[in-house]
């Protein structure tokens, strides 16, 4: 290797990441939407932990939520509704190596992408999940979405949804081979972003379900946790979130949570009322999907040149002359 390539290497690799590097665009979201609390606290990750931009990609389906990758200067892949899951796990059997992400909401991942969702958990392959969660389709103006609460009256249910709303922390901790499942809420930054960073640091799918606000469709919707604190319980555990001095004066409703006892995990999750935070479940020791098929190994830079090789040449036009075992004109 040249000296030049070398001085290259190293500096690529020595490199710091400031916050701006990996903003990208002005959001369009509406002012007081809680995704904008998510991106900010995904954004200060990736500064935090010196996330390459290169090495880094982020995954999306259709929402408001989805629009996640345009504000990120990274990769990114805006797929199509509820597909974001499996263009995720595309992208981490072919590299391993990338930081992947998936943004999806309580639509795109809950109704039609639920299939998807639950193999995703079931394959438990190493990427960070969020569920940006506002009970509503709020891209397409206010129809209820599996995560509606009953009574809701949307576009769809003018009379009010008739079913009680699917939980999808419960429905996550029921899918075999699930490893890691918490819950954050967008009004509480200091936690959520503990949470997210939490995810990140756990190797296989972590599936972090977000509440989050939609001031334009469902303003009062969240009003009662959001003023009441005793409406939110704070789990802790040893190596759990931290929880400041200030915050601890606020939110005072916390309860001790073993987040191996996935019966409890179950119990807890249920709730809404007080709705808990935190980390509800956590098995290190659930086998990845991508190592089990050993993807680094299937995808070699010398297999993926012949395979590239094998389809181009499905489709050269040779000259006549040099074709083998053509006659020369």
């Amino acid at each position: 290797m040249t000296s030049a390539a070398t001085e290259c290497l190293l500096r690529m690799y020595d490199e710091h990441h400031e916050l701006e590097d990996y903003q990208s665009g002005v959001p369009r979201w509406c002012t007081g939407c809680g995704d904008n609390a998510i991106l900010a606290a995904v954004q200060r990750l990736c500064r935090d932990e010196d996330l390459r931009p290169e090495k880094t990609v982020f995954v999306s389906g259709i929402g408001c939520s989805s629009r996640f990758p345009h504000y990120m200067k990274t990769y990114g892949f805006h797929g199509i509704h509820g597909r974001a899951l499996p263009v995720a796990e595309g992208i981490k059997m072919a590299r391993p190596d990338l930081n992947v992400f998936v943004n999806t909401g309580d639509g795109d991942c809950c109704s039609i992408g639920a299939a998807h969702w639950i193999h995703a958990i079931r394959y438990n392959m190493n990427m960070t999940v969020m569920l940006h969660d506002n009970q509503i389709y709020g891209l397409t103006k206010m129809q209820a979405s599996p995560t509606s609460p009953k009574g809701l009256k949307s576009n769809t249910t003018p009379r009010g949804a008739y079913l009680e709303a699917l939980n999808p922390l419960t429905v996550t901790l029921g899918v075999q081979n699930v490893s890691f499942v918490a819950q954050a809420v967008d009004w509480i930054p200091e936690v959520m972003y503990d949470i997210i960073s939490a995810a990140f640091h756990h190797k296989g799918l972590s599936f972090v379900r977000i509440v989050q606000r939609c001031p334009e469709w469902l303003p009062k919707l969240l009003e009662p946790w959001l003023h009441d604190p005793e409406k939110v319980l704070l789990l802790e555990h040893e190596d759990a979130i931290r929880i400041s001095p200030s915050l601890a004066q606020v939110y005072k409703n916390r309860r001790r949570h073993d987040p191996s006892d996935l019966d409890r995990a179950r119990e807890t999750a249920s709730g809404f009322d007080p709705i808990p935070v935190g980390i509800l479940y956590r098995n290190p020791r659930v086998p990845c999907y991508e190592e089990l098929r050993t993807a680094a190994g299937l995808r070699s830079t010398e297999r993926i040149r012949k395979g590239l090789e094998a389809e181009f040449d499905k489709f050269t036009v040779w000259p006549q002359q040099a074709a083998e075992g053509a006659p020369a004109e």
